[in-house]
């Protein structure tokens, strides 16, 4: 018996993986006591791109402003 796995290649499933990356995101700044600025909830709640929340995800962790996630990026 196959499994059909479509559903994990259509757009609605990369834009719920992206809305779960950015929540865990949040919940690890506010986690950690870091304020989360509007423009920077703004910039994690609207990335859609997977590699670049996975990679904020990790910076979340060791940041000590939320500005600082996006510091290599220019």
């Amino acid at each position: 018996m196959s499994v059909d796995l479509s559903f994990f290649r259509f757009e609605t499933s990369q834009r719920l993986r992206a809305e779960g990356h950015a929540e865990d995101i949040l919940l690890i700044l506010e986690s950690r006591g870091i304020e989360i600025p509007e423009a920077a909830r703004e910039r994690i709640t609207t990335c859609t791109n997977l590699e670049t929340l996975r990679a904020w995800v990790i910076r979340a962790v060791h940041v000590e402003t939320a500005e600082d996630l996006f510091a290599d990026e220019a």
